[in-house]
């Protein structure tokens, strides 16, 4: 439910804005700048929308327990570009860590893409409804997420290369499914001002930011939606404890 586009070359414009089916909007991010862009909201596409992957069954619908402060989990992204190893600390985000391991245990991530490729700033995925393979719609992709919402939580980390956050719209406790990767710690320049500064943090990556720049890399659409031509997806999803 978020989609992540840049404002311009230099100041990538974080707004998501999504049209899923529980009508939520989806969050956008903005190019790597001084002065943050305003949020404008971009609407679904107009023509009927393509089937919807099936929910996978086991997987929450509605908020899940938090991720209690001082737990960690580790996540692991298994992609065509190599394994992206995420360390998810509860003490960043009780509620969003919380959900987003739940997710990942049951195994909602599994055959997602990264839909949004903003190079130099962030790549997004965990959009399940309509980038799920092997039925991605390149239109839709970005749209949707899971059919439940959690709770806002202050963000008291910065936003730096390796940081993994949860897309959200610019309303109220709007965070489902869908993430993003900073991909340069000059991003917290524009993500850590005011106004975009509520993209609550779950963890970092410890290992495999090679295949998050491989992804990165991949060719899209441009501003300013950057949507991947050729998305990557995460193949397999697996959660360890620590």
């Amino acid at each position: 439910m978020a989609r992540i586009t840049p404002a311009s070359s230099i100041v990538a414009t974080l707004l998501l804005v999504a049209a899923c089916s529980t009508g939520a909007a989806a969050p956008t991010v903005p190019p790597v700048g001084a002065v943050p862009p305003s949020a404008s909201a971009s609407a679904a596409p107009s023509e009927s929308h393509p089937p919807e992957a099936s929910y996978p069954p086991g997987c929450p619908t509605s908020q899940p327990a938090p991720l209690a402060s001082g737990q960690t989990r580790t996540v692991t992204l298994s992609t065509s570009k190599g394994d992206i190893v995420i360390r998810v600390e509860g003490a960043l985000s009780p509620i969003a860590a919380g959900n987003f391991v739940a997710l990942a245990q049951c195994g909602y991530y599994t055959g997602v893409v990264f839909h949004r490729l903003v190079p130099g700033f962030v790549i997004q995925g965990g959009d399940g409804t309509y980038g799920r393979e092997p039925n991605v719609s390149l239109d839709y992709a970005g749209f949707g997420g899971a059919p439940y919402t959690i709770k806002d939580e202050p963000v008291t980390a910065k936003y730096l290369r390796g940081t993994v956050a949860m897309a959200r719209t610019s309303k109220p406790n709007s965070v489902t499914s869908q993430f993003f990767i900073v991909l340069s710690d000059s991003a917290d320049a524009t993500l850590g001002s005011a106004g975009y500064d509520n993209y609550q943090i779950v963890g970092h990556v410890t290992s495999g930011m090679a295949a998050v720049d491989a992804i990165a890399a991949m060719p899209n659409t441009g501003s300013p939606d950057n949507l991947a031509i050729s998305p990557v997806a995460m193949d397999k999803v697996t959660v360890t404890s620590p």
